[in-house]
């Protein structure tokens, strides 16, 4: 049995939840508000479970009901791609699955670090409340790492971000996509990760993992 602990519009849980449907996996959510009375997150209860005080966290009840918290998004795909190959999300070939990584890493470590929460508050600080100034921000660096992104994905995708099935680079770009469009990004720039976007979204796994249908959505909330 797996609960995910996360909230409705953080990427990194949208990633951890695209796998879960594309795997055909259940699972229950518990959502965690990043901003209510100053982040869920970073409350005592919360801590217990992720010391690192970050969503997602997904809980593995064992058979036994002995229960393991998992964190850190990529690492809970890798989990999940292990413990459930029967739908594969990576690639056959060691290369192939490298350039899967490539493609997951140009996310995470190049685009998602300069434009999570705690950097956009911490900004939001610095510019003294110029929300146009921390979205700015976002969409520079969004942007830059997309630059990049687009020509790999023009050199090996095919229907998807590599090949033509969903990969967790799809997980990580569908989420990071979704970010660049709030934030104002100009996409008609990046015409292969908008087919990769508009591919996805016709999945109803994609569906069912976007933010506006999980049960914690706002729509209304805040950037």
């Amino acid at each position: 049995m797996y609960t995910l602990y996360g909230y409705w519009r953080s990427s990194a849980t949208y990633r951890v939840r695209c796998a879960l449907e594309l795997k055909g996996l259940s699972y229950v959510v518990k959502p965690v508000h990043l901003l209510a009375g100053g982040g869920q997150q970073l409350m005592e209860g919360y801590l217990a479970l992720n010391p690192l005080g970050e969503v997602p966290t997904l809980v593995v009840t064992r058979p036994d009901g002995h229960e393991v918290a998992l964190a850190q998004s990529v690492a809970i795909l890798e989990y999940l791609e292990e413990r459930h190959p029967e739908v594969p999300l990576l690639p056959a070939g060691a290369e192939d699955r490298a350039r899967v990584r490539q493609l997951v890493e140009g996310v995470n470590a190049g685009i998602h670090p300069l434009q999570n929460l705690k950097v956009l508050k911490r900004l939001k600080g610095i510019f003294e409340g110029d929300q146009a100034a921390v979205e700015g921000w976002a969409r520079e660096w969004i942007a830059r790492g997309f630059a990049g992104l687009e020509v790999l994905v023009a050199r090996h995708g095919g229907r998807h971000a590599y090949g033509d099935a969903p990969t967790l680079a799809d997980c990580l770009l569908v989420p990071q996509i979704y970010n660049a469009r709030r934030y104002g990004v100009a996409m008609q720039e990046f015409p292969r990760l908008s087919a990769v976007w508009e591919a996805a979204n016709a999945l109803p796994a994609f569906v069912r993992a976007a933010p506006e249908a999980q049960p914690d959505a706002q729509p209304d909330a805040p950037r």
